[in-house]
């Protein structure tokens, strides 16, 4: 998830830098590892600097870009290859007559990039959006027109991406290409925008254009063309955005939580895109632990703090299942403290939304001089964790504003289902073709979050009905009980209310006496093609039910059950069981934000909590 902005103007000035350095500023919350400027002049020009938009700022102090009336800008959450100097947006292609900047994943860049050493072009950077550049360039020569050669180099390109270019021989011109990554259109007068989101432009005009899947732009001062991949020509209406510029960087939300819950199927797409090799194999990020030695694990402990310690638990009951491996979740604050048992044949996978949790490093660090090995799943590249730790595996969650975690934790539970696959997979546990139906069941997920959150009015007007609650139970079993436990927490970190989640089988050994007339109980209620499972719960649901409490579920379509004692229920779509946290956890989310709210709470920042523990 990155920022990208490009302009295209009538005078040959500075605005053409300043627009895009302000821009910029406003993009930062979508990524804060490297930014950079290009403009075209008499050739291109292009500075860029790692580290947050300060940087930048003092180099081009430095060394200012020439005048300009084109230019385009880039800050980076990155995603393929470290934040550094050289890995920084924009990319100039080898013949420096084209630079571009990218949104999003190129899976096929192994392809591409051996493609471009068969022609004597070597890459200079880990990106895979450096590889597009040269593609860019090779079908500019052959086409001389930027349009035509950006409609040439995306018939090439599998994954996310969002592309803006412009090159040298066509000043006064830029042209973007969307296929499952945002971008938007800002019309002024006598100049013309395109950018990640309306918060690169909204302080310059409020007239916008939404791009379609596979569609390409091409903007000049005067004019905007839109049309497909395939080159026919797309008529859209303009709209007019009605946000203010401060409320821009928050999409239109009110808070940046309310934002990040609608960022879900993004993140969970993304985290998910890249990750099947050529061959059928599923590949991890930055892997340094030899295959031989993964084959030999004989046990798994996860340790992570909060939210991160619940996608854990989640883990658990899907490594189990796929690879036939004990699994333990372990608090990382409690692991090194009591000598726990670990050796060269156990795997510790670190899941962390920093990379930076000071329990959970210092926990790496104790299971490493023990001899284990360490995965860490992380969603910040570059981070501590990531550095000391033998293999990584990134979500593609982008930045988290919001000290309470949503996005993130969809990605960390996604990213723990990639690493069972594969360990399933590697280990002979699945066949490829049960890895790639697994898969494909995944990439539905995100259309089914969006489905949960569509129905987010419903859920806020419960919150507002149960505004004056001053205590809420959440239970579930299987994979439903951490998914109670994240919604406790999540009750607890935003409304300042007691709330507690249990396992719902523990109910009759201590939880019931709790259970008094009118008190709100969330039931986690799993699918009823688990006919067991389902029965447990609901004899637990008609248990609390008997005993006056309010039940409230959180149950599948077409489950018919559940009318009979709850007094709401929340429909989530059919979900395969190990799946069914992703779709589960989105009304509890959604919930304790709307009650938040309805308290006059601030949402983002909690009292008391900070986003990143960086000490024990």
């Amino acid at each position: 998830m990155c920022g990208i902005i490009g302009y295209a103007g009538g005078e040959i000035s500075t605005r053409a830098v300043d627009v895009v350095l302000e821009s910029l500023s406003r993009l930062e919350y979508r990524g804060y590892d490297s930014a950079g400027v290009a403009v075209v002049s008499d050739t291109l020009a292009q500075a860029k600097k790692a580290g947050k938009l300060e940087g930048l700022l003092a180099e081009l102090r430095t060394n200012p870009l020439p005048a300009s009336s084109t230019a385009i800008g880039h800050t980076r959450w990155a995603t393929h290859g470290s934040p550094t100097d050289e890995n920084a947006h924009p990319h100039m292609s080898f013949d420096g007559k084209v630079t571009l900047v990218h949104n999003g994943i190129i899976e096929n860049f192994a392809e591409l990039t051996k493609e471009l050493r068969d022609l004597g072009i070597v890459p200079v950077t880990e990106t895979d959006s450096e590889i597009v550049s040269h593609h860019l360039a090779l079908a500019l020569a052959e086409r001389d027109d930027l349009t035509a050669a950006m409609r040439d180099t995306v018939a090439k390109l599998d994954g996310s991406f969002t592309l803006v270019a412009i090159a040298a021989n066509t000043p006064g011109t830029v042209v973007a290409a969307r296929r499952n990554s945002p971008l938007v259109v800002g019309i002024g007068e006598g100049e013309n925008f395109v950018g990640s989101d309306v918060a690169a432009f909204v302080s310059q005009t409020r007239t916008a254009i939404e791009m379609g899947q596979d569609e390409i732009v091409t903007i000049t001062p005067d004019s905007v063309h839109i049309q497909t991949f395939e080159g026919d020509t797309v008529e859209r209406e303009p709209f007019t955005v009605d946000w203010d510029a401060d409320a821009a960087v928050k999409g239109g939300f009110a808070t940046f939580m309310e934002k990040e819950i609608h960022d879900q199927p993004a993140a969970v797409r993304d985290t998910l895109l890249g990750r099947m090799s050529p061959t059928g194999s599923l590949q991890l990020d930055e892997l340094r632990i030899d295959e031989s030695i993964l084959r030999r694990v004989d046990k798994i402990v996860v340790v992570a703090c909060g939210t991160a310690a619940y996608a854990g638990h989640v883990a658990k009951y899907a490594i189990e299942h796929w690879c036939r491996i004990p699994v333990e979740v372990e608090l990382a604050h409690e692991f090194r403290y009591r000598d726990p048992v670990v050796s060269e044949k156990t795997l510790v996978v670190a899941i962390t939304q920093s990379g930076e949790t000071m329990d959970t490093l210092m926990a790496v660090r104790h299971a490493r001089e023990q001899g284990a090995k360490v995965l860490a799943i992380v969603n910040t590249h570059g981070s501590t964790i990531a550095r000391e730790s033998d293999a990584v595996l990134y979500t593609h969650a982008g930045p988290e504003v919001a000290v309470a975690s949503t996005k993130a934790f969809v990605a960390q539970i996604t990213a723990t289902y990639l690493l069972g696959l594969y360990l399933a997979q590697l280990r002979g546990n699945k066949y490829s073709d049960e890895v790639v139906t697994y898969l494909d069941e995944l990439m539905k997920m995100p259309d089914k979050i969006a489905e949960v959150i569509a129905r987010e009015d419903d859920i806020k007007d419960l919150a507002h009905r149960m505004k004056d609650v001053t205590s809420v139970l959440f239970l579930g079993r299987h994979v439903g009980f951490p998914v109670a436990l994240e919604g406790a927490l999540k009750l607890k970190e935003l409304a300042y209310i007691h709330a507690e989640g249990f396992a719902a089988g523990e109910l009759k050994h201590g939880p019931i006496a709790l259970v008094e007339e009118g008190q709100p109980v969330f039931f986690i209620v799993p699918t009823p093609r688990r006919p067991l499972l389902h029965a447990k719960v609901m004899s637990n649901v008609r248990e609390v039910n008997a005993r006056g409490a309010r039940v409230l579920c959180i149950a599948e379509e077409g489950d018919t059950a559940v009318e009979e004692f709850a007094a709401d229920v929340i429909r989530i779509p059919e979900t395969p069981t190990l799946l069914h946290p992703l779709v589960s956890v989105i009304p509890l989310q959604i919930f304790a934000c709307a009650l938040a709210a309805e308290k006059g709470l601030d949402v983002d920042q909690p009292r008391n909590l900070a986003k990143s523990v960086t000490v024990e």
